[in-house]
């Protein structure tokens, strides 16, 4: 069974959804595409936060013929407070970066239509692991963005404290009923 694009993208919603509700972070999906798709609620910091998601299946070779790769384009200008990357090969990953972040980190600006007007920005990462370090200083293998890893920023971007619970381990954790979490 081949997925669509739109199905694809939802799945990423739902993951970064229960990854979220995993650690007590309540969101809920925007009805309508605003560059927004969801909106997170930390009881904690009571501060609603905007979250566009972004998914990879798995990674294709880059350029075509090279090594794999995932691959993300954000507009420049997305409304979202929050850039949720998703890679849902391999047990699934999912990476979060402020918008500023996601900015900085994007190894490529591009105009759709050629112009000088910058209004995409794209991130990837190379599947392979390496040594190798650009002489620009811009990360671009998955490893050296394992510091924006969800299990990593979650408490950071929502004012929550660390969770107690490794990520491996929530599925079991929550399979308990609540008197035994207790």
């Amino acid at each position: 069974m081949t997925l669509s694009a739109a199905q694809i993208g939802r799945c990423g919603e739902l993951m970064v959804q229960y990854q979220l509700l995993a650690r007590g972070i309540e969101s809920s999906p925007m009805s309508t595409d605003t560059g927004i798709d969801l909106v997170a609620y930390s009881p904690v910091s009571r501060v609603p936060l905007t979250i566009q998601v972004k998914t990879n299946l798995a990674p294709r070779p880059a350029g075509g013929t090279g090594p794999g790769a995932l691959n993300w384009t954000v507009d420049h200008h997305s409304p979202a407070q929050i850039i949720a990357l998703v890679d849902m090969s391999e047990g699934g990953q999912i990476w979060l970066f402020t918008l500023d972040e996601f900015r900085r980190e994007a190894q490529q600006d591009r105009a759709p239509d050629g112009s000088k007007y910058k209004r995409n920005r794209s991130l990837h990462m190379y599947v392979v692991a390496t040594d190798h370090v650009r002489s620009d200083g811009k990360r671009r293998y998955k490893s050296e963005f394992a510091h924006f890893a969800l299990e990593k920023r979650v408490a950071e971007l929502f004012h929550l404290p660390a969770s107690p619970v490794p990520p491996t381990e929530l599925s079991s954790d929550l399979s308990r009923n609540d008197d035994e979490r207790i």
